[in-house]
């Protein structure tokens, strides 16, 4: 059993922003509303923070985030991630074969690598966004929002194809939300962020069930209100 140990605290003008510190398995979830402190942890792990700030940035993996592509970043809105002007192959570094496998492993006909981004759905963009991080062959993926831009039918085919896909390749999970309801398709453990603080956090299923913040409670109750039922 392999844990990630995460710590990471930001300054600025000696204000604290972000002072945080967590470890998981295989698949966590960083779950806050908006400047909560999830955007500059995300850029942090990235290495895309400015140079103005001062960073304490402290980890234990079995891989440096600096260095390689171990670890691949799945965006936000697929419609804004790709050139235009680009055909879909263009954006793979890998032989033919291997491309076509993967674009099969995300659940895309071979035909699509030869297609412009403008001709093709947001989900449809964002398999093909997963198929190029696939190809780095990553050992973690940070996933920001990655299906904000999708209709909830389309979310929920998009979360389960990745965790589909950790399950047959072996990548960890770090997943970063405003959605609470989403978190537990993916995530095993989760902490709940505010204003660049970790206010609650442990297995899944146990804050969900039984949160202990006020603040907590607030994001499932909104998640509660927001969420579509299908009958």
């Amino acid at each position: 059993m392999s844990f990630e140990c995460f710590e990471l605290k930001i300054y600025d003008e000696k204000k604290t922003l972000v002072d945080i510190s967590f470890k998981f398995e295989d698949s966590f979830a960083l779950v806050g509303q908006s400047g909560s402190g999830k955007s500059l942890t995300l850029k942090a792990l990235l290495g895309m923070l400015p140079s103005n700030l001062d960073m304490q940035f402290k980890y234990k993996w079995e891989y440096k985030l600096q260095k390689g592509k171990s670890v691949v970043l799945v965006p936000q809105n697929p419609f804004t991630s790709l050139s235009p002007m680009t055909r879909i192959k263009e954006n793979f570094f890998i032989n033919e074969e291997e491309m076509q496998t993967l674009l099969k492993m995300v659940g895309l006909e071979t035909w699509i690598k030869d297609r412009f981004p403008s001709e093709l759905s947001g989900g449809q963009l964002q398999r093909v966004i997963i198929a190029i991080a696939l190809s780095h062959k990553p050992k973690m993926l940070l996933l920001d929002e990655p299906t904000t831009a999708l209709d909830s039918e389309l979310k929920e085919q998009i979360l389960k194809l990745i965790k589909s896909l950790q399950k047959s390749t072996g990548f960890k999970i770090f997943f970063v939300t405003h959605d609470i309801g989403s978190a537990p398709v993916l995530c095993k453990n989760i902490a709940v962020i505010n204003k660049g603080k970790i206010v609650e956090s442990g297995k899944i299923d146990d804050i969900l069930s039984n949160p202990k913040q006020e603040y907590t409670k607030r994001l499932i109750e909104a998640n509660f209100k927001n969420r579509e039922f299908r009958c």
